[in-house]
């Protein structure tokens, strides 16, 4: 616990919030619980972790006894200070590293990527020390199949591998550990015929996966959660590619990111994941970025109005019920004083036209961009 008291407030913070999402119960029960006994003038009212103070943050973490939720903490904690080591790095990066220092950096990256590898069953990958990150460039893409186990838990039933020649490297069916409650056919497309002659175990895909390799997918946490490896150098096409930011920063889904960006779909509603083509997906959408120097979706006919000179007492979020339609704000741009500016996206120019017309009165300025 003396990581947790040295710790900086954007690590308590990522301790509570990952403590909320697991649902972990410290002596005075969950992070609301604890508040409507630390802060009872307040209570739960304030109960976003970045709104509290650090003292309140670590005497909330100081509840936790079990030996399971504190190596827990120590991995989040440590997960922080691997990310400082990697971006403070001076080598000279390769493309492929820029964007695994891109996923790594992005403020989603420790929610997702902070796993419990210290229970059995884990492999925690290590850096091959005699070769640099910077001259490691060796690629695969993964993708996963899961089906949904008697316990409530999550396990591995396909895995694929793609090489940055969209080359088959593995495509295996995987026997389940635990007992399967449902197979969820309609979207893994595998049953338990599939699986009578498959022999194949975690373990066995465990050994298969290069310490030294960056490994790409879309949402990977999740195939990664799957997998039980603990991997670093990890390049994940839901956090590379922007869309939206601040509030309205949401995750694409590799449906979108393909019509976006290769200009396909990579299934069709209704049609079964097919893990061999969204593993060949991820792949190409990394190509595509390295190659074209993509750096964010957008929409071709998109259009931009500069909201300026907005007071800090008015949030990003009031301006969903101050401006009209359907938008995102893209980038928000820190002015002097009091005041700041934000750009809002629209759909198409009539759109933006009909907003900025029907705007009246001086609480928001909007110019055309």
């Amino acid at each position: 616990m003396d990581k947790i008291e040295k710790a900086p407030k954007e690590v308590l913070i990522d301790l509570v919030k990952l403590a909320q999402k697991r649902g972990m119960k410290g002596s005075n029960g969950v992070w609301k619980d604890f508040l409507t006994v630390y802060a009872k003038k307040v209570g739960v009212s304030l109960s976003d972790p970045a709104r509290r103070s650090p003292e309140a943050l670590i005497a909330f973490l100081y509840t936790f006894s079990d030996a399971d939720d504190l190596k827990f903490f120590d991995k989040v904690v440590e997960k922080h200070a691997s990310i400082e080591r990697i971006l403070n790095k001076t080598d000279k990066l390769s493309l492929e590293q820029e964007l695994v220092y891109k996923t790594i950096d992005h403020p989603h990256y420790v929610q997702s990527y902070s796993f419990p590898s210290y229970e059995e069953g884990w492999v925690v990958t290590k850096e091959r020390k005699e070769v640099k990150e910077s001259e490691n460039n060796a690629t695969v893409a993964i993708d996963c199949e899961m089906v949904l186990c008697e316990d409530g838990s999550d396990a591995l039933v396909r895995v694929c591998v793609v090489d940055r020649d969209l080359k088959v490297k593995l495509d295996e069916l995987v026997k389940p550990e635990k007992e399967v409650a449902d197979y969820r056919t309609n979207i893994t497309g595998v049953s338990a015929k599939d699986l009578e002659q498959v022999t194949c175990s975690l373990q066995d895909v465990q050994k298969l996966l290069s310490r030294g390799t960056i490994l790409i997918g879309h949402s990977l946490n999740i195939d990664l959660q799957a997998l039980k490896i603990d991997h670093t150098r990890v390049i994940d096409t839901s956090l590379v590619f922007k869309y939206g930011s601040g509030s309205n920063f949401r995750r694409p889904s590799l449906n979108d990111l393909c019509k976006a960006i290769l200009g396909y779909e990579v299934r069709k509603e209704g049609a079964f994941h097919d893990c061999l083509e969204d593993a060949r997906a991820a792949m190409k959408l990394v190509l595509a970025k390295i190659e074209v120097g993509l750096m964010k979706v957008v929409e071709t006919d998109a259009m931009k109005l500069l909201c300026h000179c907005i007071p800090i007492a008015i949030p990003e979020e009031k301006l969903l019920e101050i401006i009209p339609g359907d938008f995102t704000i893209e980038e928000n741009k820190k002015g002097k004083g009091k005041r700041y500016s934000v750009f809002i996206v629209f759909k198409n120019k009539e759109e933006a036209d009909e907003v900025y017309k029907g705007l009246k009165g001086d609480e928001i300025k909007l110019s055309m961009f």
